[in-house]
Parts: structure tokens; sequence; C-alpha cells
């Protein structure tokens, strides 16, 4: 007889086709029912979904529950966290993953009492090849979860030790029928005998039968599922129908017992088969607004924001860790697996651009604070630049600083080779109000340029310097456009030309003709799914015309324009005689003083139901694939589809994979990277790889995709449900991409990468204190100039990390005169930490409690240190 652990719970999306404030709705009559049942039922336990966000919100309006909350907690019968929201797993930013659960476990602890220590992610559309690693940042050494297993490619079992790229593992625990196995709802009471002849036992025979287990693990509930009332009896009847015995169990209970078995298969690599259950393995292009958006905030967080905190408390500066968290709170709400995925209503996706909108105005205007209070302490004039390096090491190169000045030519002292790359002009204004000591007084406010330029310039790790500028007679170099004659620029060995239509690369060792081509196809898809159109082939879109923009008499930034007609509907595409649109685009490529070959890519969509890929061509024999995951990097390889693939697979495994920020193709003595700002998934076919920028949609879901037969995913085809309209997901209007390429004659090197991921992504920082624009730093009118300035020293450097790569640097959650510094090692050889960056402070992990460190960091793992000012 198999003993089965009957876990009551309830899978809480907090938006999908409805939104936050639906689901709060609902939780407002659903989680106090939860805890008058437990207080009325000491037999009874539930599970909030492991997501501490679900409950704050409760408590907001149920303020009185926090009590009763805490009591149930410390009675371990509720389970909150370890989240704070239910993330998705391919798609953020390891730290974002990490915050997550940082957030989530410490929440839970000031507020409820201990977390649930469970990586429980039941719905999430497959996981990325390092998730036991980063649970194991913060003391989570097992995992719960759904979808992405094959019990034939990848274990034999439905309970195994999954093994992160790092050889860190965790106890992973698989329900292949979902989470909604052994749903006990009013109907299955009803029909108890039948809900245990058809449903309830043969689930517990297939995870009894797949490997040898004595107890299997079934999960009793469902999306907004209310608890089990009179659990205690409700088992009692299953155990006189069913061929198996159940008690009441919790995931840590059910994990406990995992931890003391020694013949457990062990697993490493991502979860993404969809064998039991769908993956959608082509969501990562779905609304890629929302994932560009959610890149970039990111970025602004990590590379701008926690550094520039750091930088102003070693200078006496203090804005609270409440409003990072506020900070980090908004993007976590916005990557939960439905949300970030863009598997959403149209009503939704505004909430969640919304939310973006909230947390960059809170991450502008800690930004401001600290560069204006720093700038004041300084005593600076408004000739005067301040510029930050939020980097841990030194940094020498091309930075852009933005300048308010009465006119173009001036000269700094500090920035070499300075270029304007962007400038307008504000003519005189009359009569200007100006509040002084003697009253409202009037004057005129002169002309002023506000201008962009570029340079190189020397900055002090993790620190700030400041240039200054003066008037000049001599006229400074500018982008200039030249509108026809040039068609390629040039720096060093590396020229890009653009000749008979095609865009070609040469770095003198090799000729790399139409290298960089746009492809478009029709998508039957829906918001989960891109799906192929019968009848469809993808188009190539042509480019026909160039200019240059030159700064001197040197060509620097190649401009490629292009127009196509394309079908305007997706029923166009096989019509005889299809309604058609011109879309626009352009791209503009150029060399960074790295070396890399930057573009922009501008995309005017005015057509529907379609996707955009960029193909790239690099020509490499013998070419291997290594894509860049969160704080790793995999090699993948096509595999084989069979024509009757549905007789193993619910969606078709189709390969379309997933990168984090870079994807090289390479062989033992030439590559090319692409790296990408928000671009997630990319496909390799016939030498060329296809990155891919958009899918566009006008449905939430569809049944029958061509790729994912069957229901629609969602629940747009369940009975009483209809399907759902998503006009924002076409996308229409102008899309811009971001990304570089880099050419290299030599073998792949994880470091290397890795390395100019990092440079690539180096954010420019600076701020000028002047008085002819506020509004060039929003909150500049309302920060007032301070009665008392600290003096501040000319330049400051808070710590030097040297060569080793950084992912995070942030003030301390636990000591106010602490900052941690988060290390990554995204190879797969060790590294060492040199001794005098361990004197500083002490090795922790990710919830700053100490730990032992040998001062080494194995392979594709990271450290945590928590250092003194």
């Amino acid at each position: 007889m198999t003993q089965t652990n009957l876990v009551n719970h309830t899978h809480w999306d907090r938006e999908w086709y409805f939104t936050t404030m639906d689901a709060l709705v609902l939780s407002d009559q659903l989680f106090t029912e939860v805890l008058d049942e437990l207080e009325s039922h000491q037999d009874a336990n539930f599970c909030l979904d492991g997501q501490t966000s679900i409950v704050d919100e409760y408590v907001d309006i149920h303020p009185e529950a926090k009590e009763r909350i805490q009591k149930l907690v410390k009675e371990g019968r509720l389970f909150i966290g370890p989240w704070y929201t239910q993330t998705d797993a391919l798609i953020p930013d390891s730290e974002s993953i990490l915050r997550n659960l940082i957030i989530g476990i410490k929440d839970t602890q000031a507020k409820y009492g201990n977390p649930m220590m469970v990586g429980y992610l039941p719905d999430t559309f497959g996981f990325n090849a390092q998730m036991p690693t980063l649970l194991q940042q913060v003391g989570i050494d097992n995992f719960v979860f759904w979808r992405g297993t094959n019990f034939k490619r990848q274990m034999n079992s439905v309970y195994f030790k999954w093994r992160g790229l790092s050889g860190k593992e965790v106890y992973a625990a698989n329900f292949p029928f979902g989470y909604f196995t052994a749903q006990i709802d009013v109907e299955s009471k009803r029909k108890l005998g039948e809900f245990v002849e058809k449903r309830f036992d043969p689930a517990a025979k297939f995870e009894m039968t797949h490997f040898k287990n004595d107890e299997v693990l079934m999960p009793s509930g469902i999306d907004q599922m209310n608890i089990v009332k009179n659990i205690g009896q409700t088992v009692a009847k299953l155990n006189k129908l069913s061929e198996n015995h159940t008690v009441i169990s919790s995931y840590p209970e059910y994990i406990a017992k995992l931890r003391n078995r020694n013949d457990l298969p062990e697993y490493q690599g991502e979860l993404r088969l969809p064998t039991y259950a769908r993956v959608h393995r082509t969501i990562g292009s779905v609304r890629h607004q929302i994932k560009t958006s959610n890149f970039y905030l990111e970025q602004k967080i990590l590379r701008r924001v926690e550094p520039l905190m750091v930088i102003a408390r070693k200078n006496g500066i203090k804005i609270g860790n409440g409003l990072l968290i506020k900070l980090w709170k908004k993007l976590l709400e916005c990557q939960a697996h439905d949300t970030l995925g863009g598997s959403v209503s149209d009503n939704v996706a505004i909430d969640i651009q919304h939310r973006f909108k909230e947390a960059n105005e809170i991450a502008d205007g800690i930004e401001n604070m600290i560069k204006k209070k720093i700038a004041e302490f300084l005593k600076l004039g408004d000739h005067d630049v301040l510029i930050f390096n939020t980097d841990t090491t030194r940094y020498v190169g091309s930075k852009q600083i933005s300048v308010v000045a009465s006119t173009k030519n001036i000269k700094f002292d500090g920035l070499e080779q300075a270029v304007i790359v962007k400038s307008k002009h504000f003519p005189v204004r009359h009569h200007i109000l100006m509040m002084t000591p003697r009253g409202q007084e009037y004057t005129d406010e002169p002309e002023y340029f506000q201008m962009t330029f570029e340079g190189k310039i020397d900055l002090p790790p993790l620190g700030y310097k400041v240039i200054h500028f003066a008037e000049t007679n001599e006229a400074v170099n500018e982008f200039v456009t030249v509108e026809s004659g040039s068609n390629y620029i040039q720096s060093g060995n590396q020229r890009v030309s653009f000749e008979n239509g095609q865009i070609n690369y040469t770095n003198g060792i090799h000729k790399i003709t139409n290298f960089i081509q746009l492809v478009d196809s029709g998508n039957a898809g829906d918001t989960y799914d891109y799906s192929p159109l019968k009848g469809d082939k993808e188009r190539l879109l042509k480019f026909q015309n160039a200019h240059t923009k030159v700064v001197g008499n040197k060509a620097k930034i190649l401009v490629i324009d292009g127009s196509s007609k394309l079908p305007l509907h997706l029923e166009d595409r096989v019509a005889t005689e299809p309604i058609e649109k011109t879309v626009k685009y352009q791209i503009n490529l150029s060399i960074d003083d790295q070396g890399l070959l930057n573009g922009q890519l501008s995309f005017d969509n005015q057509i529907y139901s379609h996707r955009l890929r960029l193909k790239l061509n690099p020509q490499i024999d013998n070419q291997k694939i290594f894509a860049h995951i969160q704080d790793g990097f995999v090699q993948t390889t096509n595999q084989k589809i069979s024509a009757d693939w549905q007789k193993e697979f619910v969606e078709k495994p189709v390969n379309i994979f997933n990168f984090d920020k870079a994807v090289t193709i390479a062989n033992a003595s030439q590559q090319m990277t692409f790296f990408g700002k928000g671009m997630k998934e990319y496909e390799e076919r016939k030498q060329s790889v296809y990155i891919t920028l958009m899918a566009t949609t006008g449905q939430l879901g569809k049944p029958n995709l061509a790729w994912r037969p069957g229901r629609a995913s969602g629940d747009t085809t369940n009975q009483g449900h209809v399907m759902m309209e998503t006009p924002l997901a076409e996308e229409i209007g102008e899309n811009k991409f971001v990304f570089a390429l880099a050419f290299k004659e030599d073998a792949f090197s994880e470091q290397q990468v890795s390395q100019q991921i990092h440079r690539w992504l180096s954010p420019s920082v600076s701020y000028q204190l002047q008085k002819l624009n506020l509004f060039i730093n929003r909150l500049d009118n309302k920060i007032w100039e301070a009665e008392y300035k600290p003096t501040l020293p000319a330049t400051c450097s808070v710590i030097d990390i040297g060569s080793l790569l950084v992912s995070a640097v942030y003030p301390a959650y636990s000591d106010d005169d602490k900052f941690v510094v988060r290390i990554q090692n995204p190879t797969d050889e060790e590294i060492k930490i040199p001794k005098t960056l361990l004197k500083r402070g002490v090795a922790v992990n990710a919830l700053e409690e100490p730990v032992e460190f040998d001062g080494t960091i194995g392979k594709y793992n990271m450290l945590t240190l928590k250092l003194t000012y």
C-alpha cells in the first residue's frame, strides 16, 4: 500500500485575465474562510501558494487578521513564503530571482513568522538550469514544481536530486499531473468514489511506479480554490474508498521525508520539456514591450540605483532601505509567470506597464536625490560635472555626460575626444520669476543648449570624480548626418558596409556577407505561444538605402533604411488578393571603443499577428551554440523531433531556446556573440541564428495550434468562458530593439563573454548642478538646498573589486553600516578571492547570514560578502 501525502493549498495568480484588484476581492472572502477553518479544525493546515505578496495585500484590508496569521504560522498550520511573488524562472535576471526570495523570506520573518523554506513554483513555465544554485543561496535545499519533466529523457523518478551547473543540489518533487492532482472541490466530495477511482488512485500509482516510491505527494487545490472544509472527515472517507492510505501533510513534511532517502536519481539541466504539461517554449517573445521594460528596470536598479546608494551612504547620505525594497517589490510584482510571460489580458497589461512606470519614478527619484545632494555637498558650480562609476572596478573608456551650457563650444578638462551626440537649443525667455530674499523679482533667462557629450574618461571604482568645462572659441566635434555617398563605417580592422542591399562585415581576416537580415512570418498563435500559419513562409525584409553620421571627416554611424509591403492581417498571408500595408524600419550600426558593433533597430509595426526576427549569418563552420543564462552558460543542440511527437508531448518541443543576455556562435578558432537588451529567445537553423524580436497576437488563448494541439491555454475554452481579444498585444507603432555583436578570432570563453556583457551594460551616470532647466532631473526643483553641508572629498572610491564579476552591490538589509557585494563565477573554473577583500568583511549567504568560505568560488557559483564602508 502506498501512503499518499495530501497537501491542501490554493494556487493564487495575482493577475491573469483578471487584475490584481480582482484577486484582492476574491481573497477578502477566501482567505478569511481559510483562517476560520484552520482555527476551528486543529487537524487542518494550508499553503498560501508560497508567496508573501498576496498575504500583505490581504492584511492591508484586514489588519485585524495579522495576529491570527502569526499564530497559525507559529503552529505550523499556515504556510507562507518563501517567495514574494511566484516568479518566472527563465526571463528575469538571476539577481531578481534572488531578491524575490530574499524579500519574501525577510518580509515573512518580520511580519508573520517563519516562512515555508520550500522552493515552491507550482505553475511556472519551465526552469533554468541554475535554479538549484540560486535556491541554495538562501539556504533552500528543495524544489516543488509541476512543469518541464520527461521521465524517459531526463530522470526516471518524480522525486530526484536536481543539480545546478555549480554542483549545488536540491531535493526535487514533481507532480506530473499538476498542482490540482488531488483537487478535492465540492463536486469531488459529492462523487468521492468516482474521484478516487478515476483520478486519485491512478495519479498515486503513476507517482509510485515512476521509481520506487512508497510515499507520494498529492497536492489538493487549484486556482483561487478555497480550503477543503472538514478535511479530516474527507480524508477518512477517502481512505475507505482508496487502495492507498492518505495522511494530511505539508510540503515541508514531505521534503523532510525525501531528505532521508539515499536512492534518489540525479539530474542536471533545465526543466523545459512539455511532456505532461505545456511549458510554452515560445512565450519568451510574447508582449516583448513588457520584457523590454523589465530588462531596463532590472538594469537601472542593479547598475545605477543600488550602487549609487552605497556611494551615498559612504558619504553620509542615507536613503532608507524601505524605499529600495518598495522599488524591488514593484518590479517583482511584474515578474510572476503569467505577468512577465505576457499571457494576460490587455487590462492587466496596462496595470503591468503602470507598475513599471511607478518603479521607474522611484528609481529615478532616488538617483536624482543622491546626485544632487553629493553635487551640493561638493559645492559644485554650473561649469562642473559630477561623474559616477557604479562598477566596482576602475573604468577607462567612453561615457556619455549631460550638460547645460550657454554655447556648444565648450572644452572639458577630464573628458578626452569629446563629441556632441545630441543637442537641443532653448531660446531666450523673458520676464522669468525668481524667488529671492527680497521677494519676487523678474529677469530674462538666457538662451542655452541641453547637450549629451561622449568622450573617454578615467573613473575610480564604485565612486565619483568631478570634471570641469569652459567656453572656447573652437568648434566642438558633433555628429552630422551625411545623406548620400558614404555607405560604410570602419574602426581599426573592422569595417561594416551596405552594398547591393546587403549588410557586410570584415575584420581583415574574414569577410561575412549579408550577416544581418530581418525576417517576418505570420503568427497564428496567442499570448502563450507563437504558432506557424499553414501555407505561410518566412519573408525577408529588404533594406534599400544607407547613409552615415560623421564626426569631422570620419563616418561613425551607419544608418540603413528599409520598407516592405506585408500582409495586414493573418488571413492576408494566404489570400489570393491580400490587403497589404507598408512597414518602415531602420537600423543604426556603430563600433564602440571596445570593438563591439552596436545596433539599434527601429521598427514601425503597422501589421497584425506576426513574428519578427533578426537573422544572423556568421558563416562559421562546425559551429556550436552557447547561451548565457542566469549566472552561467549552457551549450544547446537541436534535438530531432519525431513526426509523431504528439504521442510523447502535449506541445511540440521546438528547438527554440532561452538566453539571458548573450548567445555565442563559435568553433575552435572563430566566434560571434550577440548581446541583447530584453530579447530572450533564439533558434539555430542551417548555420544561421534567429533572434526573436517580437511575436504579436490578438488573442489571449487559441485552441488547436500547429505546435500546441487541443484546448486553448488559459481558461478561454473552458465551459462558460469566452475568447479574449488582446489588441495591445499586437504592439502597433514604433518598437525599438538594442543589441550588439562581437567578433573574435579565437575560441569561446565564458569569462570573456561575461566581462563583455558587464562592460556593455555599464551605465553613464552624471550630474550638473545648474538652474537653467530644473526639469532635466524631475525632482531638482523640489530638492531644496541643505542648510548644513558636510565636507566631501573631491573624488571617492568605495571599493575596488578588480576583475571579479559583480552581479550586485547594495546597502545591507541587516546592518546600516555595511554593504553587500555579490560576486559571480559564471564559468566552469574555480576563482580565488583576494585575502585583502575578505579582510573588509565576512562571507554570508544571500540572507546575510554568516557562512564558511575557503577563499574559492566554485564553478558557476557565487559569493556574497557583507563589507564595511
